[in-house]
């Protein structure tokens, strides 16, 4: 990747923080440290190295996103808008009654770019699975990524569907685990520890990458070189709330929203 193709995915990233914050602050309630955090992530599969195209949301051969920990939907909203699938503007209608843009994503929105409802932890990989284990009978070779939460992680259904995928040897998964170590309640390691997360993910039969989650460079590079039959799993090493430095590394920024002053604040720092 040259540098101008590093800048423009670096600006894209900028661009979908700023427009998380302000539907977030807009909205007054929501989840802000996961959505900042996955940018990074989001601007590579989105805008590098996912196939699907906006103007043909339901394009049959597309790649599929789920996102199972549903919470951090503000960045998967900004993403789709800076992507094309609807209007910006929208954006500042998160959380209103009435809305398409649900606190949890939501099929019955019709909000194109959603390709599963989510919102109860801890399913996401299943869904992934039924759909792989699907395109797998019609011989469809699309990926399907599945971004997962590290505090998520720590329920058993997820690791019911790792054991699944490698079984069937659904090698189209894509597993990213957001692991920025934080959860509501605190540190991962304290409420429960996930370590050797590598080692767990290799022995249930998955090829295990590693990288910098919100480095774009490192991203793409690892994405790019993802190869070979099993399932496939990114540990993203990220940092909650990036991109904003007061709230960075803080686990109480897990679901709070910005008030107007902190929007005009880290906003006029990113411009």
């Amino acid at each position: 990747m040259d540098n101008t193709e590093l800048k423009r995915l670096e600006g894209i990233a900028a661009t979908i923080r700023r427009d998380i914050i302000d539907s977030l602050c807009e909205a007054g309630s929501g989840h802000i440290g996961g959505s900042l955090d996955l940018a990074d992530i989001f601007t590579v599969l989105y805008f590098h190295t996912m196939k699907h195209d906006p103007h043909n949301p339901q394009m049959p051969d597309r790649d599929k996103l789920i996102l199972s920990i549903g919470h951090t939907t503000p960045v998967l909203y900004a993403t789709l808008a800076n992507a094309g699938y609807f209007p910006k503007e929208e954006l500042l209608t998160l959380r209103k009654i009435g809305g398409r843009l649900q606190g949890h994503p939501s099929l019955a929105s019709g909000l194109p770019g959603v390709e599963s409802a989510s919102g109860s932890l801890g399913q996401g990989l299943s869904i992934c699975v039924g759909m792989a284990l699907s395109d797998k009978v019609d011989g469809c070779s699309r990926k399907i990524f599945c971004v997962c939460g590290d505090g998520e992680i720590q329920e058993g259904q997820v690791w019911e569907a790792a054991m699944s995928a490698a079984h069937h040897k659904l090698g189209n998964i894509i597993a990213i685990v957001d692991r920025n170590r934080l959860q509501i309640d605190g540190p991962n390691e304290s409420v429960m520890g996930l370590e050797p997360l590598r080692e767990k993910w290799a022995s249930f039969g998955w090829n295990v990458y590693e990288c910098n989650g919100n480095s774009i460079e490192e991203l793409v590079a690892t994405f790019d070189n993802m190869k070979g039959d099993k399932p496939k799993v990114l540990i993203a090493n990220t940092t909650m709330g990036k991109g904003v430095p007061e709230i960075e590394g803080d686990y109480k920024w897990h679901g709070k929203a910005p008030s107007r002053e902190e929007r005009e604040k880290w906003v006029m720092n990113k411009e």
